[in-house]
């Protein structure tokens, strides 16, 4: 069964939105689910230092991103551009433009209810 995920990632971050596109259990794999997100962040839109339980693939529809892994340099994303970032690393991401939003796909698989963001200071 498919059923939209809910948008409680949003919360707390201004200029950033995730649309919900699907969240469905995997058969073949106990307690393990695929979550997919639209998500927009508005110019100079800041998602600030976290980290996923699950592994989270990023692809860029349109704009330009910057992810940066903690003790990392940044790396800067574009439109066609896609991104693995391993589960449990630091990082931040935001959108450097001043006039053009960012708009990318998120794909994650995940223990059942583990596949949100968690806050770092």
């Amino acid at each position: 069964m498919c059923t939209p995920a809910s948008d409680s990632l949003s919360a707390g971050n201004p200029g950033i939105t995730h649309t919900p596109l699907l969240k469905s259990k995997l058969h073949d794999a106990a307690d393990q689910e695929v979550i997919v997100w639209d998500t927009e962040y508005a110019p100079g839109a800041v998602n600030p230092r976290h980290l996923h339980p699950a592994a989270i693939t990023f692809r860029v529809l349109s704009g330009t991103g910057i992810w940066q892994e903690d003790g990392k340099p940044p790396i800067t994303l574009h439109a066609g551009d896609s991104l693995l970032v391993p589960a449990g690393t630091v990082h931040s991401h935001w959108n450097p433009s001043n006039t053009e939003p960012l708009r990318f796909l998120e794909f994650i698989v995940a223990q059942e209810g583990k596949g949100g963001s968690i806050r770092r200071p």
